[in-house]
């Protein structure tokens, strides 16, 4: 099953591989088009996975801040989103 991530009429990632946490899809960085992510100052900690950091995404000049999200070092129990991204604040996730 292919899985897409799109905002603002692009697509941003698309994938065969992704992983489901807590009703979110975590694509691999290397199905995520990068050239439209902006890293973020943004952090958040979970209790269960780690630390996550923030991308905003940029396309045709607009910003969705803060809205892509990645742990680049998870706890053990979530070590199955390792190098992966997720989408969120208005970002369309298809999976079909």
């Amino acid at each position: 099953m292919t899985v897409t991530a799109s905002w603002n009429g692009t697509i941003i990632a698309r994938s065969d591989n992704t992983v489901v946490v807590e009703g979110n899809h975590y694509f691999p960085a290397d199905d995520v088009e990068s050239a439209v992510l902006v890293p973020s100052d943004r952090t958040t900690h979970c209790p269960w996975k780690g630390d996550a950091h923030y991308h905003s995404i940029v396309v045709d000049g607009e910003t969705n801040t803060d809205a892509v999200w990645h742990y680049p070092e998870p706890k053990d129990a979530a070590k199955e989103i390792a190098g992966r991204f997720a989408f969120w604040k208005g970002v369309q996730v298809n999976a079909g």
